[in-house]
């Protein structure tokens, strides 16, 4: 579980919404697409979170106010818990733990980059959650597996870099030292 990351079982293309998004289009969205909450996305950075709860809130605090008027932005909560895509699922799931949310938005170099979820770790580590392994698209499942495969092989620690000659956080790619950012240049 220590070597597997982030980026090997998140969702890579979650599904968004722009700021202006008004409450009634992003219920919609939920409903058709099944999902539990959606990113705010502006020019690729993320600016804000929305969950179905958020909604429920607004439609019970702001009744008065029709839901196509609200703006997501407007109810999204103003701090984010995130995570990077190169954290381990053991640093995923003690984030979660300690926000209490199980979702966390990937953010690389202040861009969203994916959503990593309790259910997409729990389907390759079913044990740290007895019964709670649901079946996630087969086509993303196949891409994660291939992911989980390389980077079991992958050895985390500090050094220099054999492409670029930096020091830092280096994995053992096909017996190359590589850093992150040459790993993610290949």
């Amino acid at each position: 579980m220590k070597q597997i990351l982030v980026a090997d079982v998140m969702t890579r293309e979650p599904v968004t919404i722009k700021p202006e998004t008004n409450l009634l289009e992003c219920a919609r969205k939920m409903v058709r697409k099944r999902l539990g909450s959606l990113l705010i996305v502006n020019k690729k950075r993320l600016v804000g979170f929305i969950s179905n709860r958020d909604i429920l809130w607004a439609l019970i605090k702001k009744s008065k106010e029709d839901l196509s008027k609200i703006k997501a932005i407007d109810i999204s909560p103003k701090k984010i818990a995130t995570i990077k895509p190169f954290a381990t699922i053991e640093e995923a799931v003690k984030k979660m733990k300690k926000v209490k949310f199980y979702r966390l938005p990937v953010i690389k170099d202040k861009e969203l980059v994916g959503m990593v979820t309790l259910k997409d770790i729990l389907n390759f580590h079913p044990e740290l959650y007895g019964e709670l392994k649901e079946s996630e698209q087969i086509r993303e499942e196949a891409k994660k597996l291939k992911r989980i495969k390389k980077a079991k092989k992958r050895i985390i620690r500090e050094g220099i870099c054999e492409e670029c000659g930096q020091q830092g956080a280096i994995c053992k790619i096909d017996g190359t030292l590589v850093c992150e950012s040459c790993m993610n240049s290949t």
